[in-house]
């Protein structure tokens, strides 16, 4: 999805930037990941080359969910020990630091980090922590931190890893997200744990309306407490569920380029980014999985601005829009719009 011509990508470089909706386990650089396969023994090609075959998307691939997900396979080999985890953790903050992301929350999920050893998940939610609160200092690029959970996993996992995050609010975990396959799984058996982690103190974001109808997004908000909509782009074939978001203030987190190479939509100009900021929804612009998709942040504005149209200002909106969306503390979060209101002209 990397354009030739890197002349126009520099307006969209420099605009500061927030993002909601990054996964970690699809944000490890190429580099990261021969080195992990050399020390640790892991079977994958010996070049850069052959190895992105197998872990991002390209542009020969079909543009399916089954390829899409087929890429995490292989992904889910590499995490072999803390120092890689404490890795790819500071390695995915550089990278947003480097594309001018002045706050990210970063989402992943301690079952997937920590099958590949067998690790204990609250040395996992530690290693990352750990690891982001160094490199967010480091880069100076501020970072919240979303557990993740899946629905085809077990409610007792679920649990588990909502008690860690709770016990961490302290340590710059923002959030709650529940993933996975909407198409297939229900949301139902997640209903009181995410009531609870709610009550605890996290801020709650849902994956809805990516796969599955737009009637997932009216559980998600009325039923999980979603704040956030994690893609949502089939809000706009219900009606009511777009007057329900608005109502409520949902903001959604759009993710262009995978909703395309998922199969969610057909082309990039066919996405409904644009319809859902005409409709009045509180919209943002996210990567989802930067690596696997081979993009940046500023990548994702360019294709915003370029292939679906929207106009430069609607863009600079979303920023604004992302910022007080955030998970943030209040007094944090008006410090955050102010300084982008300051560097963004509207």
């Amino acid at each position: 999805m990397l354009r030739n011509d890197t002349t126009p990508l520099n307006q969209y470089f420099s605009l500061p930037k927030v993002e909601l909706h990054r996964h970690l386990e699809g944000s490890l650089r190429l580099t990261t990941m021969l080195d992990v396969a050399r020390l640790h023994g892991v079977t994958v090609p010996a070049s850069m080359f052959n190895l992105s075959g197998l872990v991002q998307v390209q542009d020969k691939d079909p543009m399916t969910f089954s390829n899409f997900l087929d890429k995490f396979k292989t992904l889910r080999l590499f995490y072999k020990s803390p120092d890689v985890i404490n890795r790819v953790t500071q390695e995915a903050i550089e990278d947003a630091a480097r594309d001018n992301i002045r706050y990210m929350e970063l989402r992943f999920t301690p079952v997937a980090l920590s099958r590949a050893e067998g690790f204990p998940l609250h040395d996992v939610m530690d290693w990352v922590i750990t690891s982001a609160k160094a490199a967010a200092e480091k880069y100076n690029v501020k970072v919240g931190l979303i557990a993740s959970v899946n629905r085809h996993e077990s409610l007792e996992l679920a649990e588990q890893v909502a008690w860690l995050a709770a016990e961490h609010i302290q340590d710059g975990m923002v959030g709650m997200d529940l993933a996975g396959n909407e198409a297939e799984f229900k949301s139902e058996p997640f209903y009181d744990l995410f009531k609870e982690a709610k009550q605890a103190g996290l801020h709650v974001t849902i994956h809805a309306g990516e796969w599955g109808p737009a009637e997932n997004i009216r559980e998600a908000i009325t039923k999980l407490g979603a704040e956030r909509i994690g893609h949502g782009v089939r809000v706009l074939e219900d009606e009511s569920i777009v007057a329900l978001a608005k109502e409520r203030n949902t903001t959604f987190e759009v993710c262009v380029t995978s909703n395309y190479q998922s199969g969610v939509v057909k082309s990039l100009p066919e996405h409904p980014l644009t319809r859902m900021a005409a409709a009045g929804l509180n919209v943002t612009v996210n990567t989802d999985d930067p690596s696997v998709s081979r993009i940046t942040l500023s990548h994702e504005y360019q294709h915003a601005c370029e292939d679906l149209k929207m106009p430069i200002s609607t863009l600079k909106q979303t920023v604004l829009n992302a910022a007080q969306a955030s998970f943030l503390p209040n007094d944090e979060k008006e410090k955050l719009v102010a300084l982008l209101k300051s560097e963004i002209d509207l």
